[in-house]
């Protein structure tokens, strides 16, 4: 009974969810499209601003947890290296326009 009531009758509805909120493997996934993105426009400013909808954290840290995420789960070493190139420049980059 419970399960049909909440799976039909009254299901959860999530909205307005923040991307902080996906778990670690779907954040790591939008970091490495960030660095896709990134190796095309070579714009780190920008990749930084994608990187903000993660909240506070510098995009760098954000970025390295990525990093440090695919590496640990087995991803493409193509994946990794673009990862890394966005965590390098995104250390390097001073935020200054």
């Amino acid at each position: 009974m419970g399960l049909a009531y909440g799976w039909y009758i009254d299901p959860v509805d999530y909205f307005d969810l923040t991307p902080d909120t996906l778990r670690a493997d779907y954040k790591t996934d939008y970091v490495l499209m960030i660095a896709e993105a990134y190796r095309v426009e070579q714009d780190p400013g920008l990749a930084a601003r994608r990187l903000a909808v993660f909240g506070t954290r510098s995009p760098s840290s954000i970025a390295s947890e990525g990093l440090a995420y695919a590496r640990a789960n087995g991803f493409a070493e193509s994946d990794i290296v673009l990862i890394q190139e966005l965590v390098t420049a995104l250390q390097a980059w001073s935020g200054i326009p």
